[in-house]
C-alpha cells in the first residue's frame, strides 16, 4: 500500500488555537496539520504566526475547515476561508451541506471551486447522515453536477459506516476524486439516523483509536488509493479527558495510528 503521510486534524484538539495545533502537530511528529478556522476572530496577525509557526515545523496543511453550507449564510464566509486557506499554504478545503437541494449545493461548491482557482484548493465534499449530503451515492451525484477539476471526495470511515456506503464502489472511485481521507476507529453501535443529536455525540465524542473500535477499518483503508494522505479526525471524549495536554493527546493518536499501519500497510 506505500507509506501514508499522517495528519493532525483539528477535531483532535477542539479547544485549542491554530498555532496550538501547528505545535502540537510538531511535537507528536505527524507529517502535516488541519486547521480550524473562524472567519471573524482569523487576522492577518493569526496569518502571520501560523505560516511562521509552519514554517519552523516544516508542515504542510492538510485541510481548513469548515465551510458548512446552509439556507442563509454568507458565502463571503467561505470564500474567506478558501482565502486563508490559501495564505497558510492549504491543499483542501473541507465542505459538508445541509441545503435539501442537491442542485444547490452542486452549484454552491461550484461557486468555491472558482474561487479556488489559483490557489489550487481542492474543495472536499464530506458526506454523512448529519449533513443533506447522507452517503456516497449522493455526495457522487452533486460532484458530477459540479464538473470542475477543483472538486473532490472526502472520505471519513464513521461516516461511511454510518451512512451504509459501499466500500467497493469506494475501490472503484477515479483516485483523482480523492486527495486525502480521514481515518479513525468507532464502537460497532449505530446511533438512530433520524436522532441528530445522537449522530452527533456518536462523531464528536465516541470515536476510538484505530485498532481499538469496530469499523472494518482494514477494508475501508484498502479500499483507498495507496499512500493516501491520512487526516486523523478522532473526535474523542476520552481522548480529550484522559489527555489535557495537546502535544500528548496529538502523540497518542500518532502512536496508535501508526502502530495500526505498521500491521496494516
Amino acid at each position: 500500500m506505500g507509506t501514508n503521510p499522517i495528519a493532525l486534524a483539528s477535531g483532535v484538539l477542539p479547544e485549542f488555537g491554530p498555532l496550538d495545533l501547528v505545535r502540537a502537530a510538531s511535537g507528536a511528529g505527524f507529517d502535516a496539520v488541519g486547521l480550524w478556522v473562524e472567519p471573524a476572530q482569523w487576522t492577518a496577525t493569526t496569518t502571520r504566526e501560523v505560516r511562521a509557526a509552519l514554517v519552523d515545523a516544516h508542515l504542510p496543511v492538510i485541510d481548513v475547515e469548515v465551510a458548512w453550507l446552509q439556507p442563509g449564510s454568507d458565502p463571503d464566509l467561505h470564500r474567506r476561508i478558501i482565502d486563508i486557506g490559501a495564505e497558510v499554504g492549504a491543499a483542501n478545503l473541507l465542505c459538508v451541506s445541509s441545503v435539501a437541494d442537491p442542485g444547490a449545493t452542486a452549484a454552491w461548491l461550484a461557486d468555491l471551486c472558482r474561487h479556488a482557482e489559483g490557489s489550487g484548493l481542492r474543495i472536499a465534499l464530506e458526506f454523512g447522515v448529519f449533513t443533506q449530503v447522507r452517503d456516497l451515492t449522493a455526495a457522487l451525484q452533486v460532484l458530477a453536477a459540479v464538473d470542475h477539476p477543483l472538486r473532490a471526495l472526502l472520505l471519513d470511515p464513521i461516516h461511511v459506516d454510518r451512512s451504509g456506503s459501499s466500500l467497493d464502489a469506494i475501490a472503484a472511485l477515479d483516485p483523482a476524486l480523492v486527495p486525502y481521507a480521514q481515518f479513525c476507529d468507532a464502537p460497532a453501535a449505530r446511533p438512530d439516523p433520524d436522532d441528530f443529536d445522537a449522530v452527533i455525540c456518536d462523531a464528536i465524542d465516541l470515536r476510538e483509536q484505530c485498532g481499538a473500535g469496530a469499523l472494518p477499518l482494514e477494508r475501508f483503508y484498502r479500499a483507498l488509493p495507496p499512500g493516501l494522505p491520512l487526516s486523523l479526525e478522532l473526535r474523542s471524549k476520552a481522548l480529550r479527558d484522559g489527555y489535557p495536554d495537546p502535544v500528548e493527546r496529538a502523540r497518542a493518536v500518532a502512536d496508535a495510528t501508526r502502530a495500526w499501519l505498521a500491521r496494516h500497510a
